[in-house]
């Protein structure tokens, strides 16, 4: 498989810059596996579009405000950048940009006061620094970050309403520099409906690393190395996922992020509690053990993310429906649109 066979042509204005208010009123195609019919719906309908004993499969990670901006003490300059983790020691790695050539040891002042040393500068690039505080990454970053927007919304501008709109309604576990967006069309109300129609969820974690966002550069689809992600599945939410199977209930992925966790859960055939990194990479070939549906957006071309969704719907089908969507006028990406893939 070629890459160049995942590439599109996407109307600039296509590329959705605020989300639909409210959430679930954005517009959602429904592509159906087995006849190859595409339907035009809104994501309001789909307690009317699954079935009583269905399991609805959350990711719970919730977005840091990890996007950094500050200057450098020793030149002035301006400095950008983004938390990747913490380590044991109290230190972060940041990916950073900045002019000039900064030295061990000076420091950068970011958001409301907040100062980081520089300590050390790895081969990739990326930056070991120290807090000024001993307060929690979280807590600082919620304090003094910025909402680490993907570049196609705004150049990666923030506004305060993002603080709210990049985060799904059901989000708790902080770890993520990227939403997991095919979650953020819920609404609690929404939940309401779901349950009152039989239709249940459960909850597994994946924290969206930067890889999510780096195209497939290889020329082959299968030669590009999948980025690792942290994803875990506990053992009561594993037990109720085969319980669903064993009396007929369909398992409906919310998202790529939840789809990669189900099918490394479910590598053996059966779904299997796990706490690890994962780099599943799902393309054309693999057989889907963890899932029966899927919802997602519409994704960026050369992307990872669209070759999942080519794994499950075949890669002719997905073309017809991307054409259908330009067509349409669908919004694209992460604030856009959504898609329901069924049997």
């Amino acid at each position: 498989m070629l890459t160049a066979d995942y590439d599109f042509d996407l109307p600039p204005g296509l590329i959705a810059q605020r989300p639909i208010e409210p959430r679930d009123r954005c517009r959602l195609m429904v592509v159906r596996r087995g006849s190859g019919t595409l339907e035009h719906r809104v994501f309001a309908d789909l307690p009317d579009l699954l079935r009583p004993g269905d399991c609805l499969v959350r990711n719970n990670s919730k977005v840091v405000p990890a996007r950094l901006l500050g200057h450098r003490e020793a030149t002035g300059g301006k400095w950008e950048g983004l938390y990747l983790r913490s380590l044991p020691d109290g230190s972060w790695e940041v990916m950073a940009t900045t002019r000039g050539s900064p030295l061990a040891g000076e420091r950068v002042n970011v958001g409301k006061g907040l100062t980081l040393t520089l300590l050390k500068k790895e081969a990739n690039g990326n930056w070991f620094v120290r807090p000024d505080s001993p307060l929690s990454a979280v807590a600082l970053l919620i304090e003094h970050g910025h909402v680490p927007l993907p570049p196609y919304i705004r150049k990666g501008q923030d506004v305060p309403e993002d603080r709210f709109d990049y985060q799904t309604v059901y989000a708790q576990k902080p770890g993520s520099v990227a939403a997991p967006t095919a979650g953020l069309h819920f609404t609690e109300a929404l939940f309401d409906r779901l349950a009152q129609r039989g239709i249940g969820w459960v909850d597994v974690t994946l924290h969206v690393g930067l890889g999510t966002f780096q195209p497939i550069q290889t020329e082959y689809v299968v030669d590009h190395t999948m980025h690792q992600e942290w994803a875990e599945m506990d053992e009561m939410t594993a037990a109720r996922l085969n319980e669903c199977r064993s009396r007929g209930g369909r398992i409906v992925a919310i998202g790529t992020t939840s789809a990669r966790t189900l099918e490394s859960a479910a590598r053996s055939g059966f779904i299997e509690p796990f706490q690890c990194p994962t780099g599943l990479y799902i393309q054309p070939g693999h057989t889907f053990r963890g899932l029966d549906a899927l919802i997602t957006n519409f994704h960026l071309p050369r992307s990872t993310l669209l070759v999942l969704v080519a794994a499950l719907i075949g890669r002719e089908a997905l073309r017809r429906a991307y054409n259908e969507a330009i067509q349409q006028g669908y919004r694209f990406f992460s604030y856009g649109d959504a898609m329901l893939v069924l049997d």
